[in-house]
């Protein structure tokens, strides 16, 4: 089956993860393609006019109504054969002279390696796409890297709760969240907080100003607290100067080596000091144990912490 380019991604040369259900469901749709239509030919003929045979006769019914015969009109629909791909499998397919891999005609994340002439078919990992113009051995990639084309099946994605498919970069679950965003490896998830002010774009992979990442139902007072429950306060923190702090920092309650900072005042971030050193709030630095009371044993007792 061939579909259309996803409408979002015309205004870019790269496509994103995003693109991959949208083109599976297309694939797999039962519902008309966009842009065609089913064509009703009809061909003219020289052939001389014929007499046409009258009717029989009306057969009366009990309740004295009439009932009419009508000619059968056949209609011949002819779908062009070169709007459905061939399909190919690894017996099939031909390979070229060279040795090499080669990409399937409508399976985006599948492909073909020739060698003396024998195709053996391949899958890349479920979430990447094979793209012919690496020159390496390994030509599978993110899908916002290659252009496919009129490949737009892909295999049955393999997902989880944050992993719509096992490899790739996905928006958070939640639309109102758009600056965090999951980088799947084997279906493991890694979380990913974009810079202050910026946006995940799911078409490039990337953070990017809100304008260009286009996204709706944002809602700015998302995530801005961490799973420890620390949210930013309110109030402005100044320094010495009574200059407010663009970017405060403030002690973990429990632990020494961690603390946090508010990007821009809203943002929180949760960070920590190397192994060896505690935060110490009076100078809003790293600094060694004894430095800083309360946190003089810190890694003392404790030699997973020293590690």
């Amino acid at each position: 089956m061939r579909c259309l380019t996803h409408p979002k991604a015309r205004r870019r040369r790269r496509r994103h993860p995003a693109w991959r259900d949208w083109a599976a469901k297309c694939a797999t749709s039962a519902s008309p393609r966009l842009g065609y239509q089913d064509t009703v030919v009809f061909h003219p003929t020289t052939a001389q006019p014929q007499t046409r045979l009258p009717a029989p006769p009306p057969t009366p019914t009990p309740s004295g109504t009439e009932t009419e015969t009508w000619p059968i009109v056949v209609v011949v629909v002819i779908v062009p054969a070169r709007l459905f791909p061939a399909r190919f499998d690894a017996q099939q397919f031909k390979c070229p002279p060279k040795d090499g891999q080669y990409e399937d005609s409508i399976q985006c994340d599948k492909y073909y390696e020739c060698y003396d002439g024998r195709a053996t078919e391949r899958l890349c990992p479920d979430g990447l796409v094979f793209d012919p113009t690496i020159r390496k051995i390994n030509k599978c990639d993110q899908p916002f890297n290659v252009d496919c084309g009129d490949r737009v099946e892909l295999q049955q994605p393999r997902s989880n709760s944050l992993c719509p498919r096992r490899n790739g970069f996905f928006a958070h679950p939640d639309p109102a969240v758009c600056n965090v965003f999951y980088n799947c490896i084997e279906g493991e998830a890694n979380e990913i907080t974009c810079t202050a002010g910026l946006h995940f774009d799911e078409y490039s992979g990337t953070c990017v100003w809100p304008n260009d990442a286009g996204r709706q139902g944002c809602n700015p007072g998302a995530n801005k607290q961490l799973k420890d429950g620390f949210t930013c306060p309110k109030e402005q923190k100044t320094d010495e100067a009574g200059q407010t702090v663009a970017h405060p920092k403030f002690a973990h309650p429990t632990d020494c080596q961690r603390f946090y900072v508010c990007l821009n005042g809203v943002e929180p971030r949760d960070l920590g000091c190397q192994a060896g050193e505690v935060y110490n709030e009076e100078t809003e630095r790293c600094d060694a144990p004894e430095n800083v009371p309360g946190c003089e044993d810190w890694y003392k007792d404790s030699d997973e912490k020293k590690h």
